[in-house]
């Protein structure tokens, strides 16, 4: 039989419906997925060995779960995913406010219909969508909120005093029974709003102003808490973090092929500027790694955490500072250059928090010595490395190159909008990066080239072989020792 043709407690009865708590659905669909070998929490990357095992095993626990991590590590995500492991339909007592089971009614309005109707009783389907309850702790949060209060517009309305339980609102836990329940940020909810969830963890009742109710709540309790804000704002109360089954730490990913799955996901980009910018594959690597650098930066505070939706803005800002310049010029098409990197400096500054030595140094400068990094830490893996003590007899691949920026005395430009055709002049005309590119990367394509180009320069300036000066329309590269040696 069809569920839409099963409306009433006698039709289920007859299919021999079967109930279960939501922690055995879980589990249950769990086992199923894992023996067909099917992903269990799509679209989240860099935690198939570590984090998603250990959800699993507190999913097959049937425990509460706390996932701790810092900021941007996919927590409210995973608990959404919980979702599709939820059976697609469950049936429940038309009129309850709390998804009565019709086989385990615990409400007075159920009960008492069951009794009246029996078999009769009607029924309606629950589709799992609709089972998913989140709440974001705050200090404003009261237990009314979460647990229920009395409603005197009720008791009014009803003739009833308010020591009946008929008067009761219910809050948004009682709401989400046979739900996945998640409470973000738990230690920002107060101490006295987390004892009130003692209860409703442990034993299943709650206490409304007096009332208390013998309410079995049948909840996937799932929270999320980041580690700072044991010291800043809270904690969790230990009674509270003794009644959570698992508690699982999440990270940020590992490596920079992971970062640009997730980068790449998650970035939303509009489909022309995926036509009008070509993104060379060592732009995405560099932008992936200017976040790995924040975290590992001394001006960054890495208690704070530098969050993965750093690179999915930056990844959106990168492309549309190319896409504006094809505007300006009145372009099809360009290719994305290393000076595009300085459009990405607002979605860094407004990501990163930063110690007290960062907050002297100013959160712009910061950001442009992180992408100086980055680009210092990838450049051995294209070129030879250049040595901090280097003999002055010594031949190095990057001589010839150091010594055309010798002989340029005004220095080389390059200006933030040039079109790619005059750009490209600019950086031909600089001949010995083409014999280093021939030697070291003799596969890599036309395309791709200028920007490597351009990364061999800004490599350079880190090795303090040239100095490079950024002005309002681009930046200029010069060697460090000519003017001084030439007296101008």
């Amino acid at each position: 039989m069809k569920i839409e043709n099963i409306k009433t407690l006698g039709d289920l009865i007859k299919v021999g419906y079967q109930s279960k708590s939501i922690k055995d659905e879980l589990r249950d669909n769990l086992i199923n997925k894992i023996k067909n070998k099917e992903t269990t929490f799509e679209g989240v990357h860099g935690y198939e060995n570590t984090v998603i095992p250990e959800l699993e095993r507190a999913i097959l626990s049937r425990h509460n779960i706390n996932l701790l991590g810092l900021r941007g590590q996919a927590k409210t995500r995973l608990a959404r995913l919980m979702l599709n492991l939820l059976d697609e339909y469950i049936p429940v007592v038309e009129g309850s406010e709390i998804n009565d089971d019709p086989f385990n009614p615990i409400s007075r309005h159920a009960l008492e219909l069951i009794k009246e109707k029996g078999d009769n009783t009607p029924i309606y389907w629950l589709h799992r969508s609709e089972r998913f309850a989140e709440k974001l702790a705050t200090p404003d949060v009261t237990v009314a909120d979460i647990i229920g209060d009395v409603d005197p517009i009720k008791a009014a309305n009803l003739k009833l005093s308010y020591a009946d339980d008929r008067v009761i609102h219910y809050g948004m836990i009682p709401r989400a029974n046979r739900c996945i329940f998640v409470i973000n940020e738990l230690p920002d909810l107060q101490a006295r709003i987390q004892v009130a969830l003692f209860n409703i963890l442990q034993e299943g009742d709650i206490q409304i102003r007096g009332f208390k109710l013998r309410l079995p709540l049948d909840i996937q309790f799932l929270f999320t808490a980041n580690p700072e804000d044991y010291t800043n704002r809270g904690s969790i109360v230990t009674p509270l973090k003794d009644r959570i089954g698992s508690q699982i730490l999440t990270h940020y990913p590992a490596d920079i092929e992971t970062a640009r799955q997730i980068t790449e996901q998650e970035a939303k980009l509009v489909e022309s500027q995926k036509v009008s910018v070509i993104v060379p594959d060592l732009a995405r690597d560099l932008l992936e790694q200017i976040v790995f650098e924040a975290r590992e930066s001394d001006f960054v505070d890495a208690k704070s955490g530098v969050s993965a939706r750093l690179s999915i803005t930056a990844l959106e800002n990168l492309l549309s500072t190319a896409e504006r310049r094809t505007l300006i010029n009145d372009d099809g098409q360009t290719t994305l250059r290393l000076s595009d990197f300085v459009g990405i400096i607002p979605s860094i500054t407004g990501k990163v928090e930063l110690v007290y030595e960062g907050e002297q140094e100013g959160a712009d400068v910061v950001a442009y010595n992180l992408i100086g990094e980055a680009v210092k830490t990838l450049f051995s893996e294209f070129f030879p490395k250049i040595g901090k003590l280097q003999k002055q007899e010594e031949e190095s691949p990057y001589d010839d190159t150091i010594s055309w920026f010798f002989n340029q005395k005004d220095g080389f430009e390059l200006l933030d909008d040039l079109r790619d055709k005059e750009y490209k002049s600019l950086l031909d005309a600089i001949t010995p990066l083409d014999d280093l590119l021939g030697e070291y990367q003799p596969n890599l394509s036309k395309g791709d080239s200028y920007f490597v180009k351009e990364f061999v320069l800004w490599a350079l300036v880190e090795y303090k072989q040239l100095s490079k000066h950024r002005f309002t329309e681009g930046v200029q590269f010069k060697d460090p020792y000519g003017s001084f040696i030439s007296g101008i």
